[in-house]
């Protein structure tokens, strides 16, 4: 019995341990054969035979037990050891994360206008029909609430198609003179490589007395801001239509790819299409109760001016994660 348990002891991997506990305990093992001797062993000897084979099964039981759980605290100790990290150490494969080219322009749009003393206004995300077309001069059935492609939810409110009615409320909220730009998020239902259900707009709106407000104060202040985001480009005015500006104009500006020369980004027209602005409409002042006023107004996508700039064909790529587009931001 002495010589099991100092085999048992001397054990070095649960391998070995387990094999002693078959050769003692297994069908075929020492102390089996030695209980199937009970039946040729006389019966007033017998019982002692019983207890002393039963005293010695719980010594070998306790022994394996305590010698287990010794070689699995071993086991696990090297394991450990062996994966351990040293967070000491340098790597050199660390890198340093960026700010997404999105955020990066819209920032940069943020602190230009903040800079001429707009106040930067925020609103919700889900808006009402009343705050996002009617006091925009878009009655329903309007036509052009279809070039809205707007997310209506079964209460009839809706998420918002641009940031418009950040000005809305603000005018409501506040008495002229104002000057605010409105950066957020977006919605409408539509998806290719120019669009996407969700985007960014940055919308501006100057009110004031009507003799201090006029298109070429607008005029002056798109042109300076466009030269500021793309340099020396060349700027133009083209006639256009919204229901909340009247004039109203598209601006455009020489293609910073080609120089104006032509090519596949520009449809060859030298032209880049780049923002809408344009002198508030009365009714637009009348929904919020505004009288003898005049302002403009101007928006644009941040996604398109982050294409622009940092050369990206495809805008649904700047929402896809793709680390190997988003790792050249750095």
């Amino acid at each position: 019995m002495k010589e099991w348990i100092e085999k048992i002891e001397s054990a070095d991997s649960i391998e070995a341990l387990e094999n002693l506990r078959i050769e003692i305990l297994g069908k075929k093992g020492f102390l089996t054969k030695e209980f199937a001797r009970l039946k040729d062993i006389p019966n007033e000897e017998k019982k002692a035979f019983a207890q002393d084979l039963n005293t010695k099964k719980i010594e070998i039981t306790n022994a394996l037990e305590s010698k287990k759980e010794i070689l699995e605290k071993i086991e696990l100790n090297k394991k450990l050891e062996a994966e351990r990290i040293d967070v000491s150490r340098f790597n050199n494969k660390l890198t340093c994360g960026a700010v997404h080219p999105v955020v990066d322009t819209m920032d940069k749009i943020i602190s230009y206008f903040q800079n001429l003393n707009f106040a930067v206004e925020e609103g919700p995300l889900v808006e009402d029909d009343f705050h996002n077309f009617e006091a925009l001069n878009l009655p329903k059935y309007h036509p052009a609430r279809d070039m809205q492609d707007t997310f209506y939810n079964k209460d009839y409110s809706l998420l918002r198609t641009h940031t418009s009615p950040v000005q809305i409320r603000t005018m409501l909220a506040q008495k002229p003179p104002i000057r605010m730009i409105a950066p957020g998020t977006v919605f409408r239902r539509d998806y290719d490589i120019t669009h996407t259900p969700m985007f960014h707009q940055i919308e501006g709106l100057v009110v004031d007395d009507s003799d201090k407000i006029s298109f070429s104060n607008l005029k002056h202040v798109m042109e300076e801001f466009l030269k500021h985001m793309f340099g020396n480009v060349e700027v133009r005015f083209r006639p256009s239509f919204f229901p909340f500006t009247e004039p109203s104009a598209e601006v455009d500006i020489s293609c910073v790819f080609c120089k104006g020369d032509g090519c596949r980004v520009c449809s060859h027209t030298g032209w880049i299409e780049i923002l809408g602005c344009g002198i508030v409409d009365q009714n637009v002042f009348k929904a919020v109760g505004y009288e003898d006023m005049s302002g403009y107004a101007f928006g644009m996508g941040i996604e398109r001016v982050a294409m622009l700039i940092h050369n990206i064909g495809d805008l649904r790529s700047l929402f896809e994660s793709d680390l190997r587009l988003l790792g050249q931001f750095k």
